[in-house]
């Protein structure tokens, strides 16, 4: 059950934060990073200095001081939403980061000293490379890698999971984070991170609005905004000069007010909340993205590479049954199986034994004493165990058991091929054993797909995502599980250079590519992924390989990714659609407003009748400045998205927000000024 943090849309600390911080961002040099709002900045301030002419020198040539007192509020009130829609999207990233504040508090540390003697420090004390010690009960101080021994790991104080996780030195789920909390058994941890410099630390500043880095995408529209203000800065420069030609009396509140509507104020106003707000949803997920720029190319990936263990299959492959060959006693057999296990802490070999245990083969305590065991390694794919007696026992990999049995002059039983060849065929892992070079049967472990994945994928391949199972497997069981689990292609007995290679060939092709890794063997491909994500429980080379990390460790987080990031996308498309079409309703508002009396012909455009000049100038910039605020949920929240084909997509955004950016302008328009006519 994932935590709730209180910063809901209308929360009322979350309101007043915000509304005092809309003040602050007047600051000119603040409002330069948004150059629409700056412009309407400027122009507010044109307007003061027109109310003070006005006061000071009495002249009326220019409106009345009530008109342009109104016009200058209006138009204030337009930079206050503006900043007040940034505001709160900062604001609700702040609340978050108060919240991880609260699981950094000082802690105690177990130092472990050179001579092997703990002494308590502060955890602010730590270095990179101390090595502490934690024990049932402890918080772990910050962040690092398990050195000795395992634990059970309260991580809700990070993931919002009740449920504990396990730790163990030596794997690819080694690494902790500070802030949580130790349940069981006793752990050496050395530490990874500077003072300042945990992934907690990281949490908290990568979750500050106010520090967040413009992606590239909204770099390049903030130009094209920028782009179309200055055109417009233009034409209603040009107007004047034809307002003096054709005699029109155009007051300056007039033509601030025709600049101001014209201009994209809409998106310019919604445009950094937009950006914050998508990092924001990304966290809500329980991802931390290292870049806003994460999580927008993940709603433009083509390919998706994952691992098959724990990503498709429930992550431990299970003994599902023994084959002795042909001639050898069962029972024998069986208890070979369980004593080459027995010291194996593996999730194969436990469950080796526990299979064995079911059918009644146990191996005592006084068996084990003078037991050698040979650990696994990748360069002979086997392991086993050298018996008090001199009997050598090898489990592995069907090659490896081959040559030591061929290498040895004994013969490889036909039989052995066949039992192995129909495991592989079922999408199970043969297990080859012998015994003193000789082979004494097969052991068959079986990779259990997680329930629904199937199901995901397909969601993935609606949305246009091709998967990728990579897997140490042989192609026969890789074809298998990838049939299976429904992903459209797979990487076979696959090293990491073979991730790379498929990688730069897909990027080479066109695609952005998203990889997802636990491993430090993942961290080159991470890295060279366009979007790499890495686990929270995999090792530190991989969370800083990737740019984003999953602190619920769930490998098909990447759905909710690439959903936050298409929905991230499309919210900025359609709002900037809607703000241009809004604009077409506000010409047909201001400009016959403008010149009706000098060009009676113009009324032909005056399709909304208003009610005079002064009122269709008013109630212009009245809905530009309130539809800011009407948006903003919208904005926070994102656009629905559904995993329908992007030019379905496309007909559904334009005719809603397309059109709807049309509509809205002329109803929200003709209300004001009715109203405005009623009242004044």
């Amino acid at each position: 059950m994932k935590k709730q943090i209180n910063t809901a849309l209308f929360d009322k600390q979350l309101l007043k934060t915000s509304f005092v911080e809309s003040f602050r961002k007047l600051d000119p040099r603040k409002m330069i990073k948004n150059p629409i709002m700056f412009t309407v900045e400027t122009a507010t301030a044109v307007m003061l200095l027109m109310l003070i002419y006005i006061v000071v020198s009495g002249d009326d040539s220019q409106g009345s001081f009530w008109y342009n007192l109104v016009v200058f509020a209006i138009l204030l009130l337009t930079v206050l939403f503006a900043n007040f829609a940034e505001a709160i999207a900062e604001a609700r990233g702040k609340a978050q980061a108060d919240s991880l504040r609260k699981t950094r508090e000082e802690t105690p540390a177990k130092l472990v000293a050179g001579n092997g003697k703990v002494k308590i420090v502060s955890s602010s004390e730590l270095k990179r490379g101390d090595v502490f010690e934690c024990v049932a009960g402890d918080t772990i101080p910050t962040d690092g890698e398990i050195i000795e021994g395992l634990a059970s790991i309260d991580e809700s104080a990070i993931t919002g999971e009740s449920a504990p996780v396990i730790r163990e030195a030596g794997g690819d789920k080694s690494s902790v984070t500070g802030g949580t909390k130790i349940l069981s058994d006793r752990i050496l941890v050395k530490v990874t991170a500077q003072p300042g410099e945990s992934f907690l630390d990281k949490m908290i500043s990568l979750v500050e609005g106010s520090s967040r880095q413009k992606t590239p995408n909204e770099i390049a529209l903030t130009i094209l905004l920028a782009g179309f203000t200055l055109v417009f800065v233009i034409v209603c420069a040009a107007l004047k000069p034809f307002a003096d030609y054709i005699g029109a009396n155009i007051t300056i509140a007039a033509f601030i007010s025709l600049f101001v509507c014209l201009i994209p104020t809409t998106i310019g106003g919604l445009l950094s909340a937009i950006g914050i707000a998508g990092m924001d949803r990304a966290l809500r997920a329980n991802v931390i993205t290292k870049s806003g720029k994460a999580v927008e190319t993940a709603g433009d990936i083509d390919t998706l590479l994952l691992d098959k263990t724990g990503t498709i299959t429930i992550g431990n492959r299970k003994a599902t049954r023994f084959y002795p060959v042909q001639g050898k006693d069962a029972g024998s057999f069986v208890r070979m199986c369980v004593l080459s296990s027995v010291a194996d802490q593996t999730p194969e070999g436990k469950s080796i034994v526990e299979l064995g245990s079911k059918q009644g083969v146990k191996v005592e305590p006084r068996e084990m004493v003078g037991m050698r065991m040979v650990q696994f390694t990748a360069e002979t794919r086997c392991s086993g165990v050298n018996m008090p007696d001199g009997v050598r026992i090898r489990k592995g990999a069907t090659e490896a058991i081959r040559k030591i049995v061929t290498d040895a002059g004994h013969a490889f039983p036909q039989e052995i091929d066949e039992i192995v060849q129909r495991i592989s065929a079922n999408g199970g892992t043969p297990l080859v054993v012998c015994s003193d070079e000789q082979v004494q049967g097969v052991i068959e472990l079986q990779d259990i797909i997680k329930t629904g994945i199937r199901e995901r994928f397909e969601r993935l391949r609606r949305m246009g995502v091709k998967t990728v199972m990579v897997t140490g497997d042989n192609p026969l069981t890789a074809k298998y599980i990838a049939e299976k689990a429904g992903v459209d292609d797979f990487i076979a007995e696959a090293k990491p250079e073979d991730k790379m290679e498929y990688i730069k060939r897909e990027q080479q092709a066109g695609k952005l590519v998203a990889m997802m890794g636990d491993g430090t063997n993942d961290a080159p491909a991470l890295a060279q992924a366009d979007v790499g994500v890495a686990m929270n429980s995999g090792t530190q080379a991989a969370k800083e390989a990737g740019n984003m990390v999953d602190l619920d460790n769930d490998p098909t987080k990447l759905i909710e990714i690439v959903e936050i990031g298409k929905q991230l996308l499309m919210t900025r498309g359609t709002l900037t659609t809607f703000s241009i079409a809004n604009d077409v309703a506000k010409y047909f508002a201001i400009v016959p407003a403008l010149f009706i009396t000098s060009i009676p012909s113009l009324q032909a455009l005056n399709i909304m009748r208003l009610h005079s000049p002064e009122s269709a100038i008013l109630s212009a910039v009245i809905f530009n400045a309130i539809i800011i605020p009407l948006l903003i949920p919208l904005a926070l929240r994102g656009v629905s998205y559904k995993p329908i084909g992007a030019s379905a997509l496309l007909r559904r955004n334009l005719f809603i927000y397309g059109l709807g950016g049309i509509v809205a302008p002329f109803v929200g328009i003709k209300l004001s000024d009715i109203l405005i006519s009623v009242f004044f």
